[in-house]
């Protein structure tokens, strides 16, 4: 199968998922060479209905040069073929040139050496383009949906790994275990997506600020994206646009909303029109969801048997000793931004000391299988449905997003 048709592929996962009728695919999918009997069993033994839609997908990779036209074909042949529509399309959207997809139903002997007899049962469909809407080249169009990234590495990742805190400081803060582990996670996984990864452990507020300025203040012309993530204690604080607020380790908070603002257009001219993704592992809150009764039963992700600890603190209001955000005139409408929050405003969020932070556990599992194919809206989502699945206590992450295009990593 060429590059193009697995990306395509990829990126008509999610719909595939959501619509794909898997049952009449069998015997066709049998008959035309494509899996074998034991193949087609394993594909169905995966789970559900969208479980298996996505097994095949991912098998279907791999079944040789003419899986995706054969694919193709079994699509309009069981009447589904919106979604062979869609898989061309996502062809035509891809920057690379590509070569004329053979649509005519073709049909694989299962013997080997027939296989590559390809016979044709039909003249080749004729399919018009859909028509472009407002006089806009639909190609382009598609393909400006998505952020381009060629540079390698791709951008900067600056990680603040804030574990032990000031005895000092009127809070009181306890020391964070497990973030170390949380830290090491992503160091590996931002690596592995072509990213310049820099880490700062222990930092005070102030020291926190100067990290964040020195790299906004980087010249990120020649990159094409860049990542912030925050582990430390947090809490609810008053917002403009971005809720909750980070600790230094000596028990000084900064806004969500003022560190995002460091790498606005206005305050970050070299990352304009780029992609700026924040991650925070912080609590939003002291509320400890304890969750509610639903008539479906969740799958069981039962939290080992260690003491779980929360990264939470009482609100606080903005106030003299507060490092107050930026005044709203100075605050343009954020664009090109993402902020990824381990848990919803005003709640806890859990950590535990052996495997980290729940919210880190699950967003590493899910770059590492699906980084390669999905874009990262996608992901958050995979990430959200993981942690609430989560036993005792409940949590539910959740982003501010203003990503005006979708994000896929970069991936070695």
């Amino acid at each position: 199968m060429e590059e193009a048709q697995r990306r395509a592929l990829r990126r008509g996962r999610l719909r595939l998922v959501e619509a794909l009728r898997v049952a009449p695919l069998w015997d066709p999918l049998e008959q035309r060479g494509l899996f074998t009997r034991p193949m087609v069993e394993e594909i169905q033994s995966a789970g559900s209905r969208g479980e298996q839609a996505r097994q095949l997908v991912i098998d279907l990779e791999t079944r040789g040069k003419q899986a995706f036209p054969v694919f193709l074909s079994i699509l309009r042949d069981t009447g589904q073929g919106d979604l062979a529509d869609m898989l061309i399309e996502e062809c035509k959207c891809l920057p690379a040139p590509l070569q004329p997809i053979d649509l005519r139903p073709v049909e694989l002997d299962l013997h080997r050496e027939k296989r590559n007899k390809i016979r044709a049962e039909s003249e080749r469909p004729r399919i018009p383009p859909a028509p472009a809407r407002g006089g806009l080249d639909i190609d382009k169009r598609n393909h400006d949906l998505v952020y381009e990234l060629k540079a390698n590495p791709c951008g900067h990742c600056l990680i603040l790994n804030n574990v032990n805190f000031s005895r000092d400081s009127e809070l009181d803060l306890s020391t964070r275990y497990g973030s170390d582990v949380d830290c090491e996670k992503l160091e590996k996984r931002f690596k592995a997506l072509c990213f310049d990864v820099q880490t700062r452990r222990d930092l005070k507020a102030q020291e926190m600020i100067l990290e964040l300025l020195k790299l906004a203040r980087r010249d990120h012309s020649a990159l094409d994206c860049c990542v912030v993530v925050i582990l430390s204690h947090g809490c609810q604080t008053s917002h403009i646009q971005f809720p909750g607020a980070v600790y230094g380790t000596d028990g000084k908070p900064i806004p969500i909303e003022k560190i995002v603002n460091y790498f606005n257009g206005s305050n970050c001219p070299s990352l304009r029109g780029k992609p700026k993704l924040f991650f925070i592992q912080a609590c939003g809150g002291e509320q400890k969801d304890q969750g509610v009764t639903v008539d479906y039963e969740l799958p069981r992700d039962e939290a080992p048997g260690g003491a779980l600890e929360s990264d939470a603190t009482p609100f606080r209001g903005l106030s003299g000793n507060m490092d107050e955000p930026d005044a709203i005139a100075s605050l343009p409408t954020p664009s090109d931004i993402l902020v990824s929050y381990s848990t919803f405003p005003g709640f806890v969020s859990w950590r535990e000391a052996s495997s980290g932070s729940w919210y880190v556990e699950a967003l590493d599992a899910v770059l590492e299988q699906y980084a390669h194919s999905e874009h990262l809206l996608n992901m958050l989502l995979q990430v959200a449905n993981a942690v609430s699945a989560k036993e005792r206590y409940k949590q539910i992450p959740g982003c501010f997003n203003f990503l005006r295009k979708r994000f896929f990593f970069m991936c070695k």
